[in-house]
This record gives structure tokens, sequence and C-alpha cells, in this order.
């Protein structure tokens, strides 16, 4: 009998990738959506077409009764939840000048609250079994050991979640076991043009783009070591170690033009 595995946000980018790969590694993906169901359905149809177990499910994740029905529908099917890997995120541009509370109040609540609620279920879930080891995956950003003032309130909530990676490891264990991933720069972001997308995907030491698919391999090997437990893992080919003063989307043009060329 296949483990199920919860993907929020899971109809596009990073979310469908981390569906492919839990789906084709054996696991009964639970692919959440908000507004994309008819993206969630299509997914799901494809995959179920190659004979992989993919079921969707909806809920507005900042509406906590909406979040706790929709862990307690996922219970009911399956008989509990193996894995969660919390991928669904909010990312609205602001300063620490511009910062307006309630945008920060609905970020916090996707990035950080939700996120941490999901865990207590999961948790929960696993007390009622005998055999309990789930694992909980906070997808992160690199941001977060990289600190630039650019999306101020986003980076807020998610160096909250980081932080709470460890604590929520301490506080959940022995039955639930919680780890962090950190992505750099992987897809367009926002007004992001191609061609900045690709300058930019090249500012880390390895000089080179971070596949999606290694993100999402990652997360599929955390989840399915038992030995590995409060603890955050970069995978954005060193783009964290490049310390930079404004988000790399803005920065990529400088630094470029910076960078030696061939013929010097």
């Amino acid at each position: 009998m296949a483990d199920h595995v919860l993907i929020t946000g899971g109809a596009h980018r990073l979310g469908r990738a981390l569906v492919e790969v839990f789906a084709r590694a054996g696991w009964h993906v639970w692919c959440h959506y908000g507004r994309s169901g008819a993206a969630a359905q299509q997914l799901q149809a494809a995959l179920s077409a190659q004979g992989l177990a993919v079921d969707t499910v909806a809920a507005d994740l900042a509406d906590q009764p909406q979040v706790l029905a929709m862990m307690a529908h996922i219970a009911q099917r399956s008989g509990g939840l193996r894995a969660v890997v919390n991928n669904a995120s909010l990312f609205e541009p602001d300063t620490g000048l511009d910062m307006d509370p309630v945008l920060l109040q609905q970020q916090m609540q996707v990035n950080l609250v939700t996120p941490l609620l999901i865990g207590r279920e999961l948790a929960r879930q696993q007390a009622q079994r005998a055999d309990a080891d789930a694992c909980l995956i906070h997808v992160l950003d690199q941001k977060v050991f990289n600190l630039n003032p650019d999306y101020f309130s986003y980076t807020t909530s998610k160096l909250a979640l980081e932080r709470s990676v460890a604590l929520q490891a301490q506080a959940l264990a022995p039955g639930l076991r919680v780890c962090g991933v950190a992505p750099g720069l992987i897809y367009p972001s926002g007004p992001q043009s191609e061609e900045n997308f690709a300058r930019a995907s090249r500012v880390n030491v390895l000089r080179r783009p971070t596949d999606p698919a290694q993100v999402a391999a990652t997360c599929l090997f955390l989840a399915g070591n038992p030995a590995i437990t409060g603890v955050s893992i970069c995978v954005d080919s060193g783009q964290h170690l490049v310390p930079m003063a404004r988000d790399v989307m803005f920065a990529a043009d400088t630094l470029s033009s910076q960078e030696p060329h061939a013929d010097q």
C-alpha cells in the first residue's frame, strides 16, 4: 500500500515538480490547490493515465477551517498521511518603508501559521499510529540565509518558518520529523524577463541554474530518510553564499556587468 503525501500549491511550478517526483517514486499524492483547480485536475489526469496515484484537494490556506477540513478529509480517505510538503506561499513585493500590516499578516498566515497548523494536524494523525514515522517539509527560500531587504514581509515570514523547523522537530517528535528545504532562484519571478532570469539563475558559486527537479528530489529524500530531522538544506547551487544588497532579480544586471569576460 502506497504512502500518502500532501503537496500544497501542487498545480504549478515547484509544486508540480514535487507532485511528479513523489508520484513517480510510488507515493500516493494529494495535490492541493487554491485557485488552480483546472491545472491541478489536468496534472492529475496526466499522471493517472500513466498509472500513478494522484488525488486533488482544494482549500484556501488563509482560512483555518478550510485547512482543518482538508486535513480531516485526507486522513479519512487515506488512513493518515506519511508526509506533507508545505510548498504554497504568498510572495508579494514590499519594503521596510512601505510595509503594510495587512499584507504582512496575509503572508504570515499563509507562509507561517498554516504550515505550523498543518504540522500540528499531521502530528496528531501520527499519534493514532503504532508505526508513526512521518515527515513535514517546509519549503523555505535561500534568502533566509542570505538576507537582503527586498520582499520585506515575505522574507520575514520565511525567516520565522525557518526558525520553526528545529522547534517543531523537538516539539512533535518522535512521531513526526520536520525539515526545511531552501531553494534558490528556479523560476522567473513576478515581472522578471527571461533574459534577466537567465543571468540571475547563474548568480551562485557554481555559476549554473538549479533544476526544480533537484529541489523536489531533495524533498523526496528527506521524506524517506527516518534519521533526519530539525535541519534545513539549501538547494540553490550555492546562491546563499553570494551576498547581495538587493534581491537577485534586481542585482543580476549589475553583477553580470562586473564579471570578467573571456578575453580579459
